[in-house]
């Protein structure tokens, strides 16, 4: 199995491989002339976004700076806006349903690292899926841990951390992101 598929499968992987190291300078390589380019040229930018992302199936809007760690493992339904200085560390499938909305400096994490300091040290990492339904608002400055699924018709409120799913149709907030009401 390659470092890739260990990656893509779950699996505790070497993000030093070659053909990680070189799918990531791709990306930089996309998102640093995407985050260049005039944001008037709209047919520029979605040109590089069909290069970097895995797919997405209508209306996308990245406000630049954006960045990522490989972009194929990026998907979204339609109608997704992120706004300025978004980051996602998509070392595992990230899926945007439709109508998803970013504020700005909302991070996606699904790569984390072992526990224990001793393997940590060793340098390989894992990484788990990201999950964000339709209709979802992401206040600004909201992380998201690996992991995650945020239900349908959710928001979340700026300056969370959320380090578990949320369910569909509620409000949450905090540091842990938790539950304070229905909608």
């Amino acid at each position: 199995m390659t470092e890739l598929e260990k990656m893509i499968a779950g699996e505790l992987y070497n993000a030093g491989d070659v053909e990680l190291v070189a799918a990531r300078s791709k990306a930089r390589q996309l998102f640093t002339q995407y985050n260049a380019a005039s944001y008037d040229d709209k047919e520029t930018k979605t040109a590089m976004l069909k290069q970097l992302l895995g797919n997405f199936k209508g209306n996308i809007d990245i406000q630049s700076p954006f960045y990522c760690d490989y972009g194929f493992n990026i998907t979204a339904g339609d109608n997704l806006f992120l706004n300025f200085n978004c980051i996602i560390l998509d070392c595992a499938r990230v899926t945007f349903g439709d109508n998803v909305f970013l504020a700005p400096n909302v991070q996606l994490y699904t790569a984390y690292h072992p526990l224990i300091a001793a393997e940590r040290i060793k340098g390989p990492e894992y990484a788990a899926p990201i999950t964000i339904g339709d209709n979802v608002w992401l206040g600004g400055g909201v992380i998201v841990c690996p992991g995650v699924t945020i239900g349908d018709n959710t928001t979340i409120g700026a300056g969370s951390v959320v380090t578990k799913d949320i369910p569909a149709n509620v409000v949450a907030v905090g540091n842990p992101c938790r539950v304070i009401r229905s909608l």
